[in-house]
Formats: C-alpha cells, structure tokens, sequence
C-alpha cells in the first residue's frame, strides 16, 4: 500500500503524463485550425465570386428585363405575328439544393408526358447564360392547373420561378408559316453567337423566315432593373431600373387577303403560289401548301408532333415556294424566245415547219412535240401561243448550252433572286462546267434539246420563276424581289443591293411580239389555255408548262389515269397583268396535276382578277367546281 501511495505522488511521473497530454492537446488544436483555416481559404478565395454573389443576392439582385418583340403586319396593317402574356418555369441552378429531386418533383406536378421528360432533363441542364444566377427556361405557355400546383408546392422548389412573359403568336399560323417562319426556345450553338447582355432575360430567337432574317431589329435591346430581396428571394422593393427597349414593329410587303386566297386555291394539294408586284418587287403572296402550325413550335413543338410531320408524305415542314426544285417545263419559253432574239439566232419572223418531232444532225432520235402530228408551219409568237416543242429544240440546238446558260442566268434562274427571303435555294442552271464537275462527263447535244423544253437537268423554285416573271413583265428591268417594307416607321429601300443588271433588247419591239405570243396563250384561238382566259376583263400574258415526274421512252405515251397519282406530271403558270401596266406577276406549280394549262392556269387567273377586280373576287368554290368538272381541259402543255 505505501509503495503504490509513493507512486502516485511522483511528480516526475505525472509531469511526463501532462507533457504527453498537452502535446496531444496541442496537435488536435493545431490540425483543427489547420483544417479551419483551410476552410476559410477555400470560401473566401476559391469560392469567393459564388459566394459573395449569392451574399450580394441575400439583398439585392439584378434581374434582367427582355424586351418586347416587334410586331409584323402586312402590307395593308392587319397583324400577321403577335405577342400575347403567359407563364414560364425558370429555374435558377445556383438556387437549387438538389437538381434531380427538384426536376423528379416537378415532373410529377406538371404531368409531363414520357416522350418529353428527356427534352425537360436536357433543357434544365443546358447553360442558358454564362453569368451565374441567370433563370433557365424549363417550360413556356403553362395552364392554369399547372400553375396552381407550383404555387402550392413553392415551399419545395426553391431555385424554381414561374414568370409572366409574353409570348410570339401567329394567328393564321398554317397559312403564313413558311414566309413569316418563327420563332423558338435559344439552343446552346445559339448562345455562343449571342450579345449575352442583349439577350439577357431573353428565352426566344427567329429560326427561320422573316423571324430569323431580321431578328436583330425585331428584338430589341434587354433592360435590367436592381431589387432589394429578402432571405427567401422575395423582392422587397426596387433600387433602379435601366428600361428595355422594345423590338421595331415590321411591315411586310404581302396581302393577307391573298395570301389566303392562294392557299384555298391550292385547296390541300402539294404546290406553291408566288405574286409580284413587278415594278416595286413588293411579294404580294407567297405559298407553300401543305402549311403547318408554326406556334406548336415556338412553346417547344412535342415529340409525336413533330415526328408526325417529319413523317408525313406531303412534306408540310418544306417550304416548295423558295426550296422546292421542279423542272419549269414549257413556262421557260418565253425567256428562250428572247434569249434568240438577243442572240440573233432566230428573228420575230423565223419560221419552222414541224412535222411533229426534231432530230438532231446524223441522229435516228426524234424528239417529239407534245402534238404528235405537228403544228406546221410556226413563227415565234404562234410558238409561245401553242406552245410548240419543235420551235424551242431547234432554238435550243442553234443556241448551244453556253449561250443559254447565259442568257437564263440573266433572268435569275440558278441563283439567289430576292433580298430578304431566309433559307431560299439556288435551284439549278445547268451547263457544261457544272456537269463535268458534278459526273466527270461531257456535255451532249440531247441534254440541250431536253432544256430548250425545260426539263432535263435544269430546275427552278416558284420564286424564281415568279421573279424572271416579273422581269419580264418589266421588259427586262430588274427590280429585286423583298419581303419587308417598312421596318418601324421608316421605308426600306427598294434599291437593294446585288441587284443583276437589266436586261435590254436590240429592238424594243421584240417586247411585244413574246407578249402576245403569251397573250394569245390565253386569248388566242389556239392557245394551250384559251378556256382560262374566257371572259377576262384585262389584257393578261401567261404561259402554261408541265413538268414530268419521271422520264418518258421515245415511244411511250404519256397516260395519267395509269400512274399512280404522285408520279403524275406537275402542272406549271406563269402569268402577268394587266398586259400594258402590269400589276402582278404569278407563277403557279401545282405538284402531280397534269398539265398546267388543265390547272395551274385556273388558279393563276383566280389570283390576278383578285388583285385587278376588287368588286369581282373570285369565288373559290367557282373555281374548284371548275376544276372538278373538267371544264379546265385544255389542250396542249
């Protein structure tokens, strides 16, 4: 016992206890400081620009402000595109705890569909702006119902806002969807182009047509305003503001009353109907049918929607007016009669006889004229009248490829022709450099006989052809086609820029000798669509054309009702009005229709006397009846 009462009192042991003790203690202090300071480190100089951001939103934020979008009206002020209010999701990530669970839970309160929760997933994580705290778009345009039960569940979405925003709305969405285009949610290859501070706020972009084509000018600049909030991010009250400024208002050059005119016309048949004014340019219509509701893709079109255009026959999404390639077939004539004239080959008094086909030189090969049996003796303006083939192989053949290249080129065909017109084709000019590019093959004297008709390899779009129309009908000045007239309060120039030089004639006379071989095609005794032109109540110059689907062996017929109805032939018009002043100029394609002057020719006539007879408006159902009843056949292409 005294021997264990000596140990406990000796001091040097407990000394030796108390130092290894406070080593201890000390180490423990020192790692915890280690650690401490390391944390206060890492949030003060790794993490201060996130942190002093959200310590700076604990109180006062900066919210972007997005401008109002332009309006668009027509050339005679009726709203073409408008914007109406609505509610979004946005989603703020630095705001939100747990990015999955959030998401989870509000698929479940909004009762989205499963073909669209991947398109929620990739949107609510797609950087919408560089800059942090920045709301991302989740979904736009929600219900009534969708809105009460975020509201009731606002406790457990932090991070997640509904805001009132207005939204682009089209009111004849179908009719105008391929001249106006439309607008959609900003894509990530889209942010990398954009002024972030421009477009701050903003969660809409044109993606095609005049939408996308003036954006710029239809958007406007975005405003910000600065706001006191609290703990919650309840805004308190409002510390400064910088107001937008809104989108300019665009005026275009078409007419909504016969923009829808042409598309009842068309009458749910694939084709496209493009109008003129050929002495300002001015695009009165333009149509592509069948059209599409463009406004389902402004709030973010669903998947078995769009799959179900993407996979419909007649191609809706496709806009025929400005990217469709059809061979323009006999409506060419007119512009090769005076590509002769200028290249004086031929002269308004050459004549041919035709026995009903042209060879060429040592060939055995007869091209054929569509009347078997002839059309005898023809000059040029019987040629156009009757639409003879014989006359235009020979032409063609006397003018060779390089020079019809030439000259066609001059009228716009195989390239961009008009100014603001987003998305439009080159279409197809052929010639021997082209060919040998594109095959590695010579060019051969029957490819020249095949365009002297238009076919072959030569294509054209409905504007283009509505455009060397109108040209024409200016007798050779060239006046740039525009969609878009006054953008605010201020005119756009008509002068525009890479506008091709006029064309001029030798003899200004040679005007009126194609233009009354085209009158005639209406007026004429012998005129391909002489039934057309019963009871006009104007001078109208027109051509008809037929455009094969497929290619005919020399000996076979043509015979519609033993083809299936889209390989039949598409159904061509060109026309122009009033013969001494023009007005209007038209090119009609009536895709799988026969020929032009059975069809096209109707519905060009139906345009040109609702522009030139304001108290004489076709009537629609006139001119389907007209169609219907085979009163329309005519002869000839």
């Amino acid at each position: 016992m005294p021997q264990r009462f000596d140990r406990l009192k000796n001091s040097e042991y407990e000394l030796r206890i108390f130092r290894v003790r406070a080593l201890l203690a000390l180490l423990v202090v020192t790692v915890l400081m280690a650690l401490l300071m390391g944390r206060l480190v890492y949030l003060q100089v790794v993490q201060h620009d996130l942190y002093s951001t959200r310590s700076e939103n604990n109180r006062v934020r900066v919210e972007p402000l997005p401008p109002t979008r332009g309006l668009i009206y027509d050339r005679n002020g009726v709203l073409l595109a408008e914007n109406r209010p609505t509610y979004n999701l946005t989603i703020v990530r630095e705001r939100v705890d747990d990015l999955d669970k959030t998401l989870a839970l509000l698929i479940e309160l909004l009762n989205l569909p499963e073909e669209d929760v991947e398109a929620f997933h990739l949107r609510s994580r797609q950087r919408q702006r560089q800059r942090p705290f920045q709301p991302a778009l989740l979904i736009s345009d929600l219900s009534e119902v969708q809105i009460a039960r975020l509201a009731v569940n606002r406790h457990r979405l932090p991070g997640v806002e509904v805001e009132a925003q207005l939204l682009r709305y089209y009111p004849d969405a179908e009719v105008m969807a391929h001249a106006l285009g439309y607008v959609g949610r900003i894509n990530e290859k889209e942010l990398k182009t954009l002024d972030s501070g421009s477009y701050a706020g903003t969660h809409f972009i044109g993606k095609t047509g005049v939408e996308k084509f003036y954006e710029h000018e239809l958007h406007g600049e975005a405003g910000l305003r600065k706001v006191e909030t609290n703990a919650r991010g309840r805004v308190l009250s409002e510390l400064g503001r910088t107001d937008p400024t809104p989108g300019k208002n665009l005026t275009l050059t078409l007419d909504k009353e016969l923009q829808m005119l042409a598309y009842d016309l068309l009458d749910g048949r694939r084709g496209s109907i493009v109008a003129i004014e050929p002495q300002s340019g001015d695009i009165l219509a333009m149509v592509s049918a069948p059209g599409f509701d463009s406004n389902q893709f402004v709030t973010g079109i669903d998947v078995a929607s769009y799959r179900g255009l993407q996979q419909d026959l007649d191609l809706p999404l496709f806009n025929r007016a400005i990217r469709g390639h059809y061979p323009p077939g006999s409506t060419i004539k007119p512009f090769l009669a005076l590509a002769a004239l200028r290249e004086g080959t031929v002269t308004p008094d050459t004549t041919i006889n035709d026995p009903g086909y042209f060879q060429l030189p040592n060939d055995s090969r007869r091209y054929r004229n569509w009347l078997r049996w002839g059309h005898g003796r023809v000059d040029l303006e019987r040629s156009i009248a009757v639409s003879n083939n014989t006359f235009y192989y020979s032409l063609a053949h006397d003018l060779g490829i390089d020079r019809l290249h030439k000259q066609m080129t001059a009228f716009g065909f195989g390239q961009h022709v008009a100014h603001d017109v987003q998305g439009e084709s080159d279409g197809l000019m052929p010639s021997r450099e082209w060919k040998r590019e594109r095959y590695n093959h010579p060019w051969y004297p029957g490819e020249t006989l095949s365009v002297g008709i238009g076919q072959g390899y030569w294509q054209v779009t409905p504007l283009q052809l509505a455009t060397a129309t109108a040209t024409l009908a200016n007798r050779g000045d060239w006046v740039k086609p525009r969609l878009a007239s006054e953008l605010g309060e201020a005119p756009l120039p008509t002068a525009l820029p890479g506008t091709p030089q006029d064309i001029e004639l030798a003899q200004d006379g040679w005007w009126n000798t194609v233009f009354s071989g085209m009158e005639k095609v209406l007026s004429g005794h012998e005129g391909t669509a002489r039934r057309t032109g019963v009871g006009l109540e104007y001078r109208m110059g027109g051509k008809s054309g037929t455009a094969q689907v497929f290619s005919l062996g020399q000996d076979q017929r043509y015979n519609a009702d033993e083809l299936e109805e889209r390989l039949r032939d598409h159904a061509l018009f060109i026309a122009f009005a009033p013969l001494e002043d023009p007005q209007i100029a038209i090119s009609v394609i009536v895709e799988n229709a026969g020929g032009g002057s059975a069809h096209a020719a109707h519905l060009a006539r139906a345009m040109t006397d609702a522009w030139l007879l304001e108290d004489e408006a076709p009537d629609v159902d006139d001119v389907r009846d007209t169609l219907e009843s085979g009163n329309a056949n005519t002869e000839g292409q």
